[in-house]
Parts: C-alpha cells; sequence; structure tokens
C-alpha cells in the first residue's frame, strides 16, 4: 500500500462526505440494526471500566465512547471534522481529544487499561503499525477490542442488491458507510491472522450474526 496517502484529507472528506451523526442516527434500519449489534458486542467485550483509562483509536464522531460515562476517555482521530464531531457528543464525559496517527503519537507505553479499535483500520496505510502501537499501549492486564467490516461479503451483498428493484430505490444510499475509502479488505479469517502477530484474540462475534458476519469483531489481550 502507498505511503503517498493523506489520510488526514481522507478522513476529513470521509467525514464531510458522510454525516457521521446521520449514519447512526438515520441510516436505513438494517443498517441501524448492525451497527447497534456491534456497539452492543464492543461493550460487552470491553466490560466494566469504572474510573479506568480508555481509549479509542479512530473515535469518528464519537458514538461508541458515548457508551462509557464513567471512564477516562481518550479519543484520537487523524481528521479535526471527526474530532469536532467527538466534542459535542463527549460534552460533559471525562474526555481528553489528540489529534493525529496512533502509531506517531509520542504517547507513553501501558497508558490505557483498554482500548477500542473498530471500523477504522480498513482506513489505514499501514494497519500493521496501528496494530503494533495498540499493543505497546495497552496495560498488562488489558482489554483491546478490535472490529472490522467483512468488505468482501458486504460487496457481495451490495451486488445482489442493485440487481433488484430495492437497488434502484436507494441508488446512492447503498453506498452509505464509505467502503469507497477503504485501502484494505479482509475477510474476518485473513484479519484474524493479522491481528493474531500482534494481540491474543480471547473472544470473536459477528455482527449481526454469525451466520451473517457483516461485522467482525474480536477481543485481544497482549501476548505473552
Amino acid at each position: 500500500m502507498s505511503r503517498s496517502v493523506d489520510v488526514e484529507e481522507l478522513n476529513d472528506r470521509f467525514a464531510r462526505e458522510h454525516s457521521i451523526d446521520d449514519y447512526y442516527e438515520r441510516s436505513l434500519l438494517p443498517i441501524r440494526l448492525i451497527e447497534q449489534r456491534r456497539l452492543a458486542i464492543i461493550k460487552s467485550m470491553i466490560g466494566p471500566v469504572d474510573g479506568l483509562e480508555l481509549a479509542e483509536v479512530g473515535s469518528g464522531g464519537g458514538h461508541v465512547l458515548r457508551m462509557f460515562p464513567r471512564a477516562r476517555i481518550t479519543a484520537i482521530d487523524v481528521s479535526d471534522e471527526f474530532l469536532a464531531t467527538a466534542r459535542k457528543n463527549l460534552a460533559g464525559y471525562d474526555a481528553r481529544f489528540v489529534k493525529g496517527e496512533v502509531d506517531k503519537l509520542d504517547l507513553p507505553s501501558e497508558s490505557f487499561d483498554r482500548i477500542i479499535c473498530t471500523e477504522v483500520l480498513e482506513h489505514t496505510v499501514d494497519p500493521e503499525a496501528i496494530l503494533a502501537t495498540i499493543a505497546r499501549l495497552l496495560r498488562r492486564d488489558g482489554v483491546a477490542v478490535i472490529t472490522i467490516p467483512n468488505d468482501p461479503l458486504i460487496l457481495r451483498l451490495k451486488a445482489a442488491v442493485r440487481k433488484t428493484p430495492l437497488g434502484y430505490v436507494l441508488r446512492n444510499r447503498i453506498e452509505w458507510g464509505g467502503d469507497v475509502y477503504h485501502l484494505h479488505k479482509w475477510r474476518p479469517d485473513e484479519f484474524e491472522r493479522v491481528l493474531e502477530r500482534h494481540l491474543r484474540v480471547t473472544d470473536r462475534g459477528s455482527a449481526p450474526f454469525d451466520a451473517l458476519p457483516i461485522r467482525a469483531c474480536f477481543r485481544c489481550v497482549r501476548r505473552g
């Protein structure tokens, strides 16, 4: 993958073209149900967080972090557009906001009890550098939850829908989700092999369910 990609510009453009608030609140009902299930899996995998240091790598608009009002939150994102939305959505939380690519930030090792990175790595130039950094930032008894879209399956489903009358009705709304901005596309088993080079997977989940794994979710701990 070329390192000439301007990830800040790419993500700012993605944020402007695809309102993250609209995506969570006003997208098509099937999409909302899938994402609600993804959020539920993340919350369950993360577990209790009262008073813990919780970071989200690629925090977007803060919709995931809103589930954890009792944590000390760090929202990390490369996009000013997303961070502005996150500041609005996390008003009143114990939260700090950090701009940049996490692997290029000078954050101390073992900074966080919990780390979330959900639907982010497919947008990055070097996902393994991100995963290595997450492993470094995670405390020894910490938990990381990583999720990805199952793009090969999603693209097949979209192609099938386009051939139906529903596809004609939806037209461009079928592209809601911005997968055209994905720099990587993995099946869950392919991604797990990448993930296991940096973290140990202790649990797996799928949204909306295992038989239709549109979102693949992994609970991880440090290796060794």
